[in-house]
This record gives C-alpha cells, structure tokens and sequence, in this order.
C-alpha cells in the first residue's frame, strides 16, 4: 500500500480553556507542528480552549487554517475572526460534513463530549466508506488511555471487526500518529470479515 500524504488534517479538541495549562500548550505545539509540515488543519472555527490553541499554533508558523462553525457559535462570539478561512453553517450536522470534506484525516485531540462524537462519526463514516479517510487519537499525557483500552476491550469480545482497529490509530506523539496514520490499512466495505 501507498502511504497517504495529507494535505489537511481535521483536528477535533475541547473548547474548554478551564483545563490544565500543559493541554493548551500542547494544543498549541500540534498546530504548530502541522503547519510547519505544511499540513493545513480544519477545524470547529473557535477561538478558546485547545481549539483556539491549535489554530492560533498553526497561524503562527504561517499555516492554513480553516474553521468551521455554525451561526449559533458565532452569535456567542466564541469564533476566530484571524482565520485563513472561515465558513459559518447553519447545523451541527453541516459543520461535520464540511470539515470531513476538507480534510484527508482526523486527529482528536483531548476534548469532551463533542469531541468524542466527532471521532467516532469520523471513525463510523471510515467504516462505512462514506470516506476512506485514517482516524488517530493524539493520547496527551495517557488522556486516552482508558479509550484505548476500551477499543481494546470491545475488539477482543468482537463487538469491532477484525482489521476495523486500524481505523482509530494512537500514539502518544504527533509524528508517530502522522506516521501510523498514513500506513494504516483501512477496510473496504464488502471485504468485512465477522
């Protein structure tokens, strides 16, 4: 298999700026990290918590950044307005679809509930091959650790299918998950094996 390049990467993070300071800061190392790769990072347009970090991060390095955002985030003025490029949608549903569109893979950084529904729709869009498109998890100080053992946990008893693992990749660095997610083999609807 060809190893995948990416040309932009989806970066799913919490929006909390309430959390520990060495979260923001690596929030902030991974934007700069992907810019200087020249990988251009899309994300949920905010301007606070590791969202902001990440894309404040990426526009220092001179980095493309593209948020996206619905109109009701942007009426509470949580929205960067220093962007590359901003698109404002309508819903929820649209947000996703957009950035899944521009992005060539998915990286959750540590996050809460809305970043956990986002990589687990990315993940289930792979499965389903409405996109053919690597998932990692950036494992932040053993954050997602315990997520981890989870997928382990429910591959073992087979509620995930063999060689679906390969979908959601972790490392516990950003070139490592870069890398992880570039050779990940991803499956192909029709081949699924029970």
């Amino acid at each position: 298999m060809t190893e995948r390049t990416f040309r932009r990467i989806a970066v799913y993070c919490g929006s909390s700026s309430a959390v520990a300071p060495h979260f923001l800061a690596g929030a902030r190392a991974v934007g700069q990290a992907l810019a200087k790769r020249g990988i251009g990072v899309v994300y949920g347009g905010g301007k606070v918590g590791l969202m902001g970090q990440v894309a404040d991060g990426a526009l220092s390095e001179g980095g493309e950044v593209i948020g996206v955002i619905t109109t009701k985030l942007v009426s509470l003025e949580v929205g960067h307005v220093g962007l590359t490029r901003r698109e404002v949608v309508d819903t929820m549903h649209q947000r996703k679809t957009l950035m899944a569109e521009l992005a060539d893979g998915f990286i959750a950084l540590p996050g809460g509930l809305g970043t956990f529904e986002e990589l687990f729709e990315a993940a289930t869009w792979t499965q389903l091959n409405d996109h053919l498109k690597p998932v990692g998890l950036l494992d932040m100080d053993g954050f997602y650790a315990p997520l981890v053992a989870f997928l382990e946990h429910a591959a073992a008893e087979r509620f995930i299918r063999p060689g679906h693992s390969e979908i959601i990749q972790h490392a516990d660095d950003l070139d490592t998950l870069l890398s992880r997610m570039a050779k990940a083999e991803l499956p192909i609807l029709g081949t699924w094996k029970a």
